[in-house]
């Protein structure tokens, strides 16, 4: 399975930006989806992750309430829409693929089974 990050850039503090993430070469509905974010000289910590058929979502508290994870089947992809962002929010930001059996997700980065590239996200203050 191969993912691509895409949406990410520099925005003011304040601002929002969506993240998406495409998946190829495989089957897409086999795989739990998560978000992870990592800054220089720190472990990759988790965002927020979304089963299989999008009916569970769970979030790291620091993003909870700002931050909405979802995903769209038909087209392999998900999501991570982020809102209220602040510099603390900086950082480069994963997606990941966990064959979780059903309905099961979990936070743990050694977990997943696939990794996308990375993108990074900036927020301004």
């Amino acid at each position: 399975v191969q993912l691509l990050e895409s949406g990410g850039g520099l925005v003011q503090a304040g601002g929002s930006l969506r993240l998406s993430c495409a998946a190829s070469g495989g089957t897409f509905t086999s795989y739990a989806m998560g978000w992870f974010r990592q800054t220089l000289g720190k472990e990759r910590e988790f965002v927020a992750v979304i089963s299989k058929n999008g009916g569970y979502t769970y979030y790291a508290g620091s993003v909870r309430g700002r931050f909405t994870i979802s995903r769209d089947n038909a087209k392999n992809t998900v999501y991570l829409q982020m809102n209220s962002l602040s510099p603390e929010d900086t950082a480069v930001y994963y997606c990941a693929a966990d064959a979780a059996p059903i309905m099961a997700v979990t936070t743990l980065p050694g977990q997943y089974d696939y990794w996308g590239q990375g993108i990074q996200v900036t927020v301004s203050s």
